[in-house]
């Protein structure tokens, strides 16, 4: 089956609703027309159905010994193999997944939640104010992502929400650098001078005019980032200093299991790859939502 005719097929199975709305359309469109998008959309929907569902896929407990099957190969019985102390390592890596897609999505919601406030203030407001919160970030921003990240969890504590808490921190001056570019082109519009020549209060010029036009860049940096913050979760995990176990991380797998390369490859080489699978996922999503709101995109021209 060639691309158009995939194309034209999957369209005709969208209900009429969906079709009707145009950023739903936009993406779809974009994930059809583009099948390294769909890929990523597909992993990311499979990965976050085994993380909401890991009660039910993971056939063993994950923190549950079995010294006598420990370094088992991958079989029927165990599809991933076990660890040094017999643990299933599939099912480690499917609550891995639970982990993963919840230190990423809450640490850049946080990192958002922060940034994207501030950044709207840096743009909007006077030099000073301007200034002031810019050189803080920059002061944030200065320091390699894990290098501020570690200190971070070592001084709040090692757990999972204070390993969400320092992402989040870590991930803030990027939004905020973001959306203050992003307002000080949109301050200059027409519409913007309108507003504020009836009087209308800068509360309600931001929240009506400002943010929902800077809002496309803000998007597509959050995809990128929920790929760094999985990534950086990893890392911390890896180094020891992450979620502490027995909770399954896919980055303390990793970590285990490089003594042991020679007699388990199976041991790294799953979760390895769920973090990289992860990882594309994030990043081609976040490629088909820049080009869904890609203003350069003729709607009526790529309309369902």
């Amino acid at each position: 089956m060639s691309d158009d005719e995939f194309a034209v097929r999957f369209k005709k199975l969208l209900p009429e609703r969906l079709r009707k709305n145009q950023f739903i359309r936009l993406l779809v469109t974009t994930l059809v027309d583009n099948r390294l998008a769909l890929f990523g959309f597909a992993v990311l929907f499979t990965v976050t159905v085994t993380a909401i569902f890991a009660d039910f896929i993971a056939p063993y407990d994950p923190a549950a010994q079995n010294i006598p099957e420990r370094f088992l190969a991958p079989s029927l019985d165990h599809p991933m193999g076990t660890d040094r102390f017999g643990r299933d390592i599939f099912s480690r890596v499917v609550y891995g997944a639970r982990l993963s897609l919840t230190v990423s999505i809450i640490s850049v919601g946080f990192a958002m939640a922060m940034g994207v406030p501030l950044g709207l203030i840096a743009g909007y407001s006077e030099r000073l104010v301007d200034e002031t919160i810019m050189r803080f970030m920059d002061m944030l921003f200065a320091f390699p992502v894990i290098i501020l990240a570690m200190p971070l969890v070592v001084i709040l504590g090692q757990s999972t929400r204070n390993v969400m808490i320092a992402i989040g921190i870590v991930y803030t001056p990027i939004f905020t650098r973001v959306t203050r570019s992003a307002t000080l082109s949109v301050i200059e519009e027409d519409y913007v001078t309108a507003a504020k020549a009836i009087g209308e209060s800068d509360f309600n010029i931001i929240r009506r005019d400002v943010l929902p036009n800077a809002i496309a860049p803000i998007l597509v940096q959050g995809t990128i980032l929920l790929a760094l913050a999985t990534l950086v979760e990893a890392a911390l995990a890896f180094i020891g200093i992450g979620t502490p176990p027995p909770t399954p991380s896919w980055g303390r797998m990793l970590s285990s299991a490089r003594s042991h390369m020679g007699v388990a490859w199976w041991w790294a080489f799953f979760p390895g790859m769920a973090i990289a699978l992860t990882i594309l996922g994030w990043n081609v999503l976040g490629d088909a939502i820049r080009d869904t709101l890609d203003p350069k995109n003729d709607t009526e021209t790529r309309g369902l």
